[in-house]
């Protein structure tokens, strides 16, 4: 996440100011690079007045929505100062709750890498360790919307938190590789009530540290069969 002066200035060269209306909208499948949109606006106290357009670009096509290929006009925001929100926790924080009560980690990666039969890459290639934090869930990012990529409905998103683990009232703690994908993940919990938390270094800096808990369900032994 930017500095708190750097976020302010990026966010009033898209034209953002205090009193904006921020609607957000994906093209094609990228819903978590918009969320992670949001939870920023969120962060920096401006998530009262941000929106996700539910469906993206493909849903403001098909109702006949109007389309433009001409860029928007460029216009400067003016925002004071931002109310930076307590929305990100280190690698220490994430150690000291992990099976604290009132807390849920989870991981917001596809489940062959929760699972370990594939791991993340540095970014000079080197593959980062297998499995995911020792006790976290696993809520994969895209499973939080349905085909069409409209949210699910909140039953839906209820019976997926309590059958990965997730306590009603927990606080949910996200992470996925960089921070990113577990926004969408993020952003299903909150639409159920979850105090809401980001790991922003994710499994990337987790794996930095050899000596914090990994599980690693694919190095378990496998059970003789009959057993």
């Amino acid at each position: 996440m930017p500095p708190a002066e750097d976020l302010r200035a990026r966010l009033e060269a898209l034209g953002i100011s205090d009193n904006s209306r921020v609607i957000v909208y994906f093209g094609k499948d990228w819903v978590s690079p918009t969320t992670r949109i949001l939870f920023t606006l969120e962060y920096a106290g401006l998530g009262p007045h941000a929106s996700l357009l539910d469906g993206g670009f493909q849903a403001w096509e098909k109702t006949g929505g109007e389309v433009s290929k001409d860029p928007a006009p460029a216009s400067k925001g003016n925002l004071a100062s931002l109310k930076i929100q307590p929305l990100l926790v280190d690698a220490a924080t994430v150690k000291a709750r992990i099976g604290a009560k009132g807390y849920s980690i989870v991981d917001g990666r596809a489940a062959i890498y929760y699972d370990g039969t594939d791991a993340g890459e540095e970014h000079d290639g080197s593959k980062q360790r297998s499995g995911h934090i020792h006790g976290a869930f696993n809520i994969p990012f895209t499973t939080i919307t349905n085909d069409d990529l409209f949210v699910k409905t909140v039953p839906e998103l209820q019976a997926m938190f309590a059958k990965a683990g997730v306590k009603p009232g927990d606080t949910v703690i996200g992470y996925c590789h960089i921070g990113m994908q577990t926004t969408a993940m993020l952003f299903a919990a909150r639409l159920l009530g979850h105090p809401v938390l980001l790991y922003d270094g994710s499994f990337q800096d987790w794996s930095r540290h050899a000596e914090y808990p990994v599980d690693n369900p694919a190095a378990a032994p496998a059970k003789a069969a009959g057993k």
